[in-house]
């Protein structure tokens, strides 16, 4: 059956009528009920045409006369909406391939908003670690919110889906800002998509948070009661008491310890992440612009246990992991921002 938009449609499993809004392929359209837009397939809807004849035919009453004092005020709607938190939502769009086959072309990406507040929110994607798409933008209570298509071929590249969240009337009690990421693998949003398309579903969820946090308060100490008892340091002049920072680190064992050739591979691993870790932390104490990790080719663990940390990292402005003449492919250039 053909639809168009603006075709007013009957949702066959709640018999109720909506508009088409939008073509999502030839099995696929969004329609618009009451204000909330959602995808169905189109062998799950019918033109209402049938269902006003029989209430027509079966409802017909000989009307009377109404007199302006005879109507009824309407009643206010005190309808309370269920919350249940911030989601991001994906739509796969099929289409048919040269042979015939059913195959996800894109996802599109919506956020719902299924709270009572409004926030602002800045969304980024990245590729590997590498940005790739971003929005700023402000989203309204029970919201429907189109952010933009994603090729399904860009998929296997590890997308990482990364919010922050900030009130659009701020709250004392309330955080200043929320923060919710999402990394898909491959494998898990195949199967994500063949369990939706067994169970006739359009699309698939996952929630970036349930309630907006509170403000977290922190106790205030006394520093003139700690004075009389205590040595206290000017915190502006904490640099001058940390070690030196390095502009590259090398993380090949034999660099670490003498002693690691009765060391098993996660022990080793372990002291590698450890120093990581250390010299990243002076690489932000000391402001630098920039880190040299290297990490050697091998099986490709530890610069894969590197890059996920990194990917978490508020301060990492971006890293790439490219060929250079004096460490191959075997080290990650780290770029910060503060």
């Amino acid at each position: 059956m053909k639809f168009q938009i603006g075709d007013i449609v009957l949702i066959l499993h709640s018999n109720e009528e909506a508009e088409v809004v939008d073509i999502i392929s030839d099995k696929m359209v969004m329609v618009d009920a009451g204000g909330v837009q959602f995808p169905v397939y189109k062998d799950q809807i019918d033109f209402p045409y049938l269902k006003r004849f029989m209430e027509k035919k079966n409802g017909y009453q000989k009307k009377h006369k109404q007199f302006i004092d005879d109507v009824k005020k309407e009643k206010e709607n005190t309808t309370k909406r269920d919350e249940d938190g911030m989601w991001l939502t994906f739509l796969p769009v099929i289409d048919t391939d040269e042979f015939g086959d059913d195959v996800v072309d894109e996802l599109k990406v919506h956020l719902l908003n299924r709270t009572n507040t409004a926030y602002n929110f800045d969304y980024k994607l990245a590729f590997f670690g590498k940005p790739e798409f971003e929005l700023k933008n402000t989203i309204h209570p029970f919201e429907d919110f189109y952010i933009h298509d994603v090729p399904f071929e860009d998929l296997s590249d590890s997308p990482f889906f990364e919010f922050e969240f900030s009130l659009v009337k701020p709250d004392k009690a309330k955080a200043e800002i929320c923060t919710a990421t999402l990394k898909l693998k491959p494998k898990q949003l195949f199967n994500k998509i063949e369990e939706i398309r067994s169970k006739n579903e359009a699309s698939f969820s996952y929630r970036l948070f349930d309630k907006y946090p509170d403000k977290v308060v922190h106790d205030t100490i006394d520093m003139g009661s700690l004075s009389s008892k205590y040595k206290v340091f000017d915190a502006s002049k904490t640099k001058e008491h940390l070690e030196p920072p390095r502009s590259v680190i090398d993380l090949h064992i034999e660099k670490l310890t003498d002693n690691w050739q009765h060391l098993g591979n996660l022990q080793i691993l372990a002291i590698q992440l450890k120093t990581f870790e250390k010299y990243y932390d002076l690489a932000i104490a000391h402001l630098q612009p920039s880190l040299i990790v290297i990490h050697g080719v091998g099986s490709g663990r530890l610069r894969d246990e590197i890059h996920e940390l990194l990917k978490l990292r508020r301060e990492v402005k971006t890293f790439v992991n490219q060929y250079d003449p004096r460490f191959g492919y075997g080290a990650t250039e780290i770029f910060f921002e503060y």
